[in-house]
């Protein structure tokens, strides 16, 4: 028993010291190592993917932020949103820093040593082998933590939707809520329509989504049901729509009665567009080894296979189980489709909702409620990019539709019917631009390229993914004196070049509201 006391007192004392981290001294001048060479300077700034230093010398010199390790990318990321803030010249994602450093790992490994060797020694002795699986699982609590950037591999391959930063305590999430890569609407049954459109939310700033980076079991998972977590988010898709109980504030289950689209999703009351299933059809754009959803508990969602490829294993009460100590749950076609419990800690208030969590900002003021017979055929966004058309019938009848856009504050509905249109304006909120964090700017660095380089008839441009296409604001080509010789409005995939002299040149792709610049060669 004393030895027990002694251990578990040692493992405390080691959790409780590797849960926070030591400031490091830095001097204005380093050795900045961009793999076969290396630079030595004080950083100036980050733009555009690339670090700029000033030298001994004071000459300035730059090279990619990709180049650098882990541990410098994420001392440069520091130091840059230091300089923001305090310049307030730009917004970005709040609260960007990154957690755990190399004294946390020195300290995890060396309690982690210390158990195996307690763990070994006990093992030994058949009558504490009880007390060695003990210690195992009691380590596996203590020593529970989410890698950050695990979690942002998870929505990098949305990483023009969202945008993504982290703290010591949470993983934040900030989007607009609106899927990229499917239809919207359609598929809801003919009596399922509770006349609610989809808006683009402002899940920005204050307002972001919040994952714990270090989740807890709870003592006593709470049920995921038509009495708790009936309003608002329960998880966060990697696409940044928020994901929602099963059951809806009346009590229904929302799949079960007509109520969602071919992809699991309606909108609410606040004409704001989420999930009630598990997001699977996302796996069409990620791969079987990432997540598709974080619980707002902290544990993420899978689909039908494992973090490692294999088959999906016999799941618990709770629609998930632990895979190498770290819990996870997954999402099915039916029933309870992701969550039945929640298996970490999580705070619910009075009105039946998780906190802290982002909120939609309702627009239409008209307590809107089923429709009896309608049923949507299309909800496609307009030619101007500020709205949607909605299109339904109505009892098999003549078209309907509900057509809406907006301009600075105001939203204009045109309720749309075979006896004529009635518009209705609206004050509304402003519309945001969601503002790329730094690491997924070095993420869209590093995925987009251009070729040959060097090229003499046609430039290609590949993006990575698709989905960035049309997120594409403008593609400008310069020469070395600045002059743009090339210019689109719209994504390209080739540019002719026959017409370019010999020599370098600098092409910038706008990406929503941050810009990636490359140099090519035409020999």
């Amino acid at each position: 028993m004393r030895i027990l006391q002694t251990i578990l007192i040692l493992l405390f004392i080691t959790s409780k010291v590797s849960a926070h981290e030591g400031e490091k001294p830095h001097g204005n001048d380093k050795i900045w190592n961009t793999g076969k060479t290396s630079e030595q300077g004080s950083f100036l700034m980050l733009k555009n993917g690339e670090v700029y230093i000033q030298k001994n010398n004071t000459s300035i010199s730059h090279f990619p932020l990709a180049k650098l390790s882990t541990n410098e990318q994420k001392e440069i990321i520091k130091r840059y949103k230091a300089i923001e803030k305090l310049n307030k010249e730009i917004s970005v994602a709040p609260k960007t820093e990154t957690k755990k450093g190399n004294i946390n790992a020195l300290l995890i490994s060396f309690s982690l040593i210390i158990t195996l060797v307690v763990i070994s020694f006990l093992l030994k002795r058949t009558k504490l082998k009880a007390t060695a699986l003990l210690l195992l699982c009691l380590n596996t609590l203590f020593f529970s933590f989410t890698d950050p950037n695990t979690i942002n591999a998870a929505f990098s391959p949305f990483a023009a939707n969202v945008s993504t930063s982290w703290d010591n305590n949470y993983f934040y999430v900030e989007s607009k809520g609106i899927p990229t890569t499917h239809t919207m609407m359609v598929g809801i049954s003919n009596h399922g329509w509770q006349q609610q459109v989809p808006i683009p939310q402002c899940y920005t700033g204050n307002n972001h989504w919040s994952i714990p980076l270090n989740p807890i079991i709870a003592t006593t998972p709470v049920p995921v049901n038509a009495s708790h977590f009936t309003r608002g988010a329960i998880a966060l898709a990697i696409n940044g729509v928020p994901i929602f109980n099963p059951f809806t504030n009346t009590g229904v289950d929302a799949l079960l009665d007509g109520q969602l689209d071919n992809f699991g999703g309606h909108c609410g009351r606040g004409d704001d567009y989420h999930y009630h299933t598990a997001p699977l059809h996302l796996y069409n754009q990620t791969t079987s080894s990432l997540p598709i959803a974080y619980a707002l508990d902290g544990f993420a969602v899978y689909g039908s296979l494992e973090p490692d490829g294999s088959a999906m294993s016999s799941l618990d009460i709770n629609h998930g189980h632990s895979l190498n100590g770290v819990y996870h749950y997954h999402g099915t076609t039916t029933a309870p489709y992701m969550i039945k419990n929640m298996v970490g800690q999580v705070t619910e208030n009075a009105t039946l909702e998780i906190v802290p969590q982002a909120h939609a900002q309702p627009v239409r003021t008209e307590n809107w409620g089923p429709l009896s017979g309608a049923l949507i055929t299309s909800c496609i966004e307009n030619a101007s990019n500020n709205g949607y058309n909605l299109s339904y019938t109505l009892n098999n009848g003549s078209p309907y539709a509900t057509n809406y856009s907006w301009n600075g504050s105001t939203y204009t509905f045109n309720y749309v019917t075979p006896s004529g249109t009635t518009t209705t304006n609206y004050n509304g909120f402003l519309q945001c631009n969601l503002a790329l964090a730094v690491n997924n700017l070095s993420l869209l660095d590093q995925s987009i390229s251009i070729y040959p380089n060097p090229s003499s008839d046609i430039l290609n441009i590949n993006l990575g993914t698709k989905l960035l296409e049309k997120d594409v604001k403008s593609i400008s080509i310069f020469d070395l004196k600045g002059t743009e010789i090339f210019h689109s409005d719209t994504f390209k995939s080739s540019i002719d070049i026959k017409k370019f002299n010999r020599g370098s040149y600098i092409i910038k792709i706008i990406v929503s509201n941050s810009s990636i610049t490359k140099r090519f060669f035409v020999n």
